[in-house]
């Protein structure tokens, strides 16, 4: 569903709020030209006690961290980007959405230096169901192995989710479609498991879960640390610094994916081959009905992962 199909009228930039076909820039903004961006994507559940965007402080934290390697402070406090989002969701009657705060250098000069050039923050939402297919949750996908790896930390900072580094993301995630998969899995220059385009990925094996840790250059995932916690509270092992090889994919008995966007979604397939029976596994079923309680509203942990609006 394009932009134009939803009911959304509405964009917060720079301190106002402006018409959703307003929200311009110049065409010789920095951050266009050279990738000096960061962004984050959040969600806002309808819960049994009205619309509550989940995580939101961790999101914001992560914001602010993301611009510090690139020397860019966001122009605007914390309490007022909270605002802000609440506002803005107000105004559109948006009972369930994706958030997508954004900022990045705009238009003074165009050396590859940022400096000079102001920081630009907008912010939008609008309703985003679920991001890998509407059956995905339930069935799974389809995914293969990458040939594009994922750049290294040393390279470029992998802990900051910064909005030109998605080019990384768009090459693995298109190889996939066009081979006929849904997703792409990348693994970092060692050759080891490291998530996928957009999401962070799992491994469930007689009974033990693992994740690849940071060390592997993946993003320190939001809705991967919500699954680690909500395991280890229901008593699974979980190993969140594991080192997965790429042959381990094909002999785990669950894989699953995690983001803001994708939520926890099974792998049925990679690379043609069938992963456990080649439907949903036990532990990614009690895994996804517990998260889905919780950002529902049908459960009463961790109120304080919740900013109701």
């Amino acid at each position: 569903m394009g932009f134009d199909e939803m009911d959304v009228d509405t964009i917060w930039m720079d301190g106002e709020f402006v018409d959703w076909d307003d929200a311009q820039i110049h065409v010789l903004s920095h951050g266009l030209h050279y990738g000096s961006g960061v962004f984050e994507g959040v969600r806002c559940y309808d819960t049994e006690d009205g619309p509550a965007i989940f995580r939101w402080d961790e999101h914001l934290d992560r914001f602010y961290a993301s611009g510090k390697p690139y020397d860019m402070d966001i122009p605007f406090q914390k309490e007022e980007l909270t605002e802000a989002t609440m506002e803005l969701i107000r105004r559109q009657d948006l009972e369930s959405c994706y958030i997508r705060p954004v900022a990045f250098y705009g238009y003074d000069s165009l050396g590859v230096s940022p400096k000079g050039n102001p920081v630009q923050v907008a912010i939008a939402a609008w309703p985003w169901g679920t991001y890998l297919g509407d059956d995905a949750l339930e069935n799974g996908v389809d995914v293969m192995v990458s040939s594009w790896r994922k750049h290294a930390s040393s390279q470029i900072p992998t802990n900051a989710k910064t909005t030109g580094l998605y080019v990384n993301s768009l090459l693995a995630g298109e190889e996939a479609r066009r081979n006929g998969f849904t997703e792409a899995i990348v693994l970092n220059k060692e050759g080891n498991v490291a998530e996928g385009p957009g999401e962070n990925i799992f491994m469930v094996n007689d009974g033990d879960i693992y994740t690849p840790g940071l060390s592997q250059s993946i993003l320190d995932g939001i809705t991967r640390n919500t699954v680690i916690e909500l395991a280890r509270e229901r008593g699974y092992t979980v190993y969140d610094q594991a080192t997965i090889s790429r042959g381990e994919l094909n002999t785990a008995d669950e894989l699953f994916f995690t983001g803001t966007a994708a939520e926890i979604t099974p792998i049925r397939k990679v690379d043609n081959v069938v992963i456990g029976n080649g439907t949903r596994g036990p532990v990614t079923e009690e895994l996804q009905q517990a998260f889905f309680d919780l950002v529902e509203g049908r459960s009463d942990d961790h109120e304080e992962w919740f900013t109701y609006v």
